[in-house]
């Protein structure tokens, strides 16, 4: 069970090992990190599948005693594990540059969601386990790997679990930086024929750590799914963006922190540059928050509904200048919005540093169903019957998010939709 206890002691998923420290601290954080928080496994990966029965033993992964039957699970090659070309590799076809994309909204008809195995975060395989399987009866789920071994290793424990429908899932082995695929992934957007178009944008928010395989996915992926790319020299990670798909785009104030010197006119018009839409608006960023994200205020649930929780706690200036925001715009069409109003969780302290901000706005919306974090509190059910007011033509399916929000993020920070593409 979650809890509201203003200090927690939880593990963080993000490769805190991979820091940039002052004064030797990184020599004495690795070892610290390898022994509690499975380092050992990005700074030496399992080459052999008896390895990798020793790390998912471990960690507590398997609850299995036919050891022989797991290790041939483990040596098997996958028949749905495609490999994808190096990071150098670039797609052999580019976006006409003279007209525009559509985004097409999440409620539209989604192609296949992106996930990345959070292979060395082993608190994490349970909450992607939900995660695919409230996805594959709607949708393919193509899962990002950094090595064959691990397609492996999930694809057993997806197996062993019996909840997943196996035949809808694609193992690419892509490798990346880290789990957060929302941010870096391809924004994926449709030309006047409905074709797909990656818009590929520039990721690097963290100096301190190295991410040049997240900043070059989305090349890589539409490379291997042979889809033109559009190039656009902004820094915006797909956690700030939402799309109505009719000419509405929402995003949080972060994009000015992000480009810093940025002005509105100049946003505006970089944007428009590669985009189809007519109306940004702009909320303010949550303070205590890395990300900066919309995704954690604001949930676009239809072209005339937002969810956005309740302005109470730390953040309460910013989150009742959002529902006025709200309030007083219209989208694009010039209807006006409906507000519902979400529990809004209290912050806690990890480990005394790291402000955690749960909210349940970062869900995914696809093909009919809603995956909306919870955290073990009492908040939750209140939360689900808002979904289900808002959002009554929709199955909403709860995801143990309690882990994943130590990172920084839940169900849509982990998750990146792809459009279908539009037919006739």
């Amino acid at each position: 069970m979650g809890s509201n206890f203003p200090l927690q002691f939880n593990t963080i998923p993000y490769p805190i090992w991979r820091r940039s420290l002052p004064l030797g601290l990184g020599n004495l954080l690795q070892p610290l990190a390898a022994h509690y928080l499975a380092a050992e496994a990005d700074l030496n990966p399992p080459k052999l599948p008896e390895e990798m029965l020793n790390f998912m033993t471990r960690w507590g992964l398997l609850h299995y005693s036919d050891l022989l039957t797991i290790l041939d699970a483990l040596s098997d090659d996958l028949p749905n594990l495609e490999r994808t070309q190096p990071e150098h590799i670039k797609p052999t076809t580019l976006f006409d540059t003279n007209t525009k994309v559509r985004l097409p909204a999440q409620w539209e008809p989604i192609d296949t969601v992106l996930l990345t195995w959070p292979s060395i975060y082993p608190s994490l395989w349970e909450q992607h386990a939900q995660m695919v399987e409230a996805i594959t009866p709607v949708s393919s789920v193509s899962i990002l790997v950094t090595h064959a071994l691990w397609a492996n290793a999930a694809r057993l424990f997806l197996g062993l679990r019996g909840k997943a429908d196996l035949s809808r899932i694609r193992f690419l082995l892509l490798p990346t930086d880290d789990v957060w695929v929302r941010d870096y992934g391809p924004v994926v957007a449709q030309n006047e024929k409905g074709e797909q178009v990656a818009v590929k944008l520039v990721f690097d928010p963290l100096p301190n750590y190295p991410q040049q395989l997240d900043n070059t996915m989305a090349l890589r992926w539409a490379a291997h799914e042979e889809i033109p790319v559009h190039h656009l020299d902004l820094h915006l990670e797909g956690g700030n963006i939402w799309s109505d798909g009719r000419g509405t785009f929402i995003m949080a104030s972060q994009i000015f922190h992000s480009n810093p010197g940025l002005t509105r006119t100049q946003l505006l018009d970089q944007l428009h540059s590669v985009f189809d839409f007519s109306k940004l608006i702009i909320t303010p960023r949550l303070e205590r928050e890395e990300t900066g994200h919309v995704d954690l205020l604001v949930k676009l649930a239809d072209a005339e509904t937002v969810l956005i929780p309740h302005a109470s706690g730390f953040n309460r200036a910013a989150l009742h200048q959002t529902a006025g925001i709200f309030r007083r715009s219209t989208n694009a069409s010039g209807q006006p919005y409906r507000i519902f109003e979400l529990p809004n969780p209290p912050l806690y302290l990890n480990w005394g540093i790291y402000p955690v901000w749960r909210t349940y706005t970062n869900s995914l919306t696809v093909n009919g169903r809603v995956l909306v974090p919870v955290f073990g509190i009492h908040s939750d059910n209140e939360a689900l019957a808002v979904y289900r007011q808002a959002m009554p033509d929709f199955n909403i399916i709860p995801i143990d998010c309690a882990p994943g929000a130590n990172g920084g993020g839940a169900v849509h920070c982990l998750t990146k939709e792809i459009p279908a593409p539009r037919r006739g």
